[in-house]
């Protein structure tokens, strides 16, 4: 006997992947400085070739990854922080979240006739090119029993590492030095990002002043800055080996890595409660030949199948 849709609380035929050190803290002792070093590593292949975009809309998307993978990483909450960019280019939605588990998931939106046009004018568009004039908004959501928070700005920059750096200087008021990196290697597709956090009394065994505190942050990010995509992006390069390579004379002190999983959140049962919210009459327009209705998850890219005999609707 087949169980009933809203019975099916198994996750799809997905990829059941952890990084273990997916985000690694850190912090540079007596200087106002915090960071999280993200790699994907073969994560990022899993979640990226799950979607046939091309190429400049797979980057966008793998530094959106690393991105809420950071920040999320930083905060202490039960939930998920999620990224939303919404545009008038030719990728008009591109949203990312990450759990406080670490579980990633993403999804782009696209106009495809309109990305074909600027592809054929420009191969390597820009992260702006593509997204065009919009709003970026972060949020972080616990639940529906408490209040979400969220910070809304207009998108600024030609790439996304900019547009999240006027995200925090603009709505947060907080100084962030953002890297963010996705290619097509050898080895498949990698993303990484590096953030950098201009902290207060934190970190460090004494509060330094603030010439000091000013001078200690210069030099963090000039150090950051020689951070290459190449050497962020590489499997091979063990991630202490990287950090002590870039902050070494800077007092480094590395905190427990944290993992990212592969982490779409669907179910039979959750899309079989959306169904039934229909009226009668547009379960009947959606119904194929075959008797079934086909609901596909824009995060995993996993078509559900359900009996249209089987949905009864709550809808009056």
């Amino acid at each position: 006997m087949e169980k009933p849709a809203f019975l099916d609380r198994d996750r799809p035929d997905v990829p059941d992947l952890v990084v273990p050190g997916g985000v690694t803290p850190f912090y540079l002792a007596g200087r106002p400085v915090r960071g999280r070093l993200v790699r994907l590593g073969v994560l990022a292949d899993t979640l990226l070739t799950r979607h046939d975009h091309p190429a400049p809309v797979t980057r966008l998307a793998g530094k959106a990854l690393a991105l809420v993978a950071a920040l999320a990483s930083a905060l202490k909450f039960q939930g998920s922080f999620s990224l939303q960019m919404k545009g008038d280019g030719p990728v008009s939605m591109l949203v990312a979240d990450c759990t406080n588990t670490g579980a990633l998931r993403f999804y782009a939106r696209t106009d495809d006739e309109a990305l074909a046009a600027l592809l054929e004018e420009t191969p390597k568009p820009t992260d702006r090119e593509l997204l065009g004039n919009g709003y970026m908004a972060l949020t972080v959501d616990q639940g529906p029993e408490m209040d979400r928070h969220q910070g809304i700005v207009e998108i600024a920059g030609d790439d996304l590492s900019a547009m999240a750096m006027h995200y925090f200087a603009s709505s947060e008021q907080h100084a962030c030095w953002i890297m963010l990196a996705c290619q097509m290697t050898d080895a498949g597709w990698r993303a990484g990002g590096l953030v950098l956090e201009r902290i207060a009394g934190e970190g460090g065994s004494h509060v330094v002043e603030d010439e000091a505190a000013e001078a200690s942050w210069e030099t963090a990010t000039i150090l950051a800055g020689t951070l290459s995509t190449k050497e962020l992006l590489d499997d091979s390069l063990p991630t202490l080996q990287l950090l002590h390579r870039l902050f070494h004379e800077e007092d480094l002190h590395v905190s427990q890595p944290r993992a990212l999983a592969f982490g779409c959140r669907c179910s039979r049962a959750r899309l079989a409660n959306v169904l039934e919210t229909f009226p009668q009459d547009d379960l009947d327009h959606m119904c194929q030949d075959d008797g079934n209705i086909v609901m596909t998850c824009e995060f995993c890219n996993v078509d559900f199948r359900f009996a249209r005999k089987n949905i009864a609707t709550q809808a009056q």
